[in-house]
């Protein structure tokens, strides 16, 4: 599903038109970025948490020519599925 399906759902399961579904999907997004931004994490009670894993500096190798390289230290958003996501995907509900 595209952020294009995403909104036609959206709009169809709320009535709402494509537009007000649009400003909908992109607040609720924006909202999530904003958060793991600040370090602070997401909680969707049934749905999943979002937060954000620190990773550490590491060395790692250039597939092309096998030589070493230095991957710096980063922050990456991470997504953990709640019970009722994954009851739904294993067809438990």
């Amino acid at each position: 599903m595209s952020k294009g399906d995403l909104i036609e759902s959206v709009a169809k399961s709320a009535a709402l038109s494509k537009a007000k579904a649009t400003v909908v999907v992109n607040a609720v997004l924006d909202s999530i970025s904003k958060s793991l931004k600040k370090g602070k994490s997401v909680t969707l009670v049934g749905f999943g948490s979002f937060s954000v894993v620190k990773r550490k500096a590491r060395n790692g190798r250039n597939p092309q020519t096998g030589a070493t390289i230095k991957i710096k230290a980063t922050k990456a958003p991470k997504f953990k599925a709640g019970k009722g996501l994954k009851d739904a995907v294993a067809g438990k509900k």
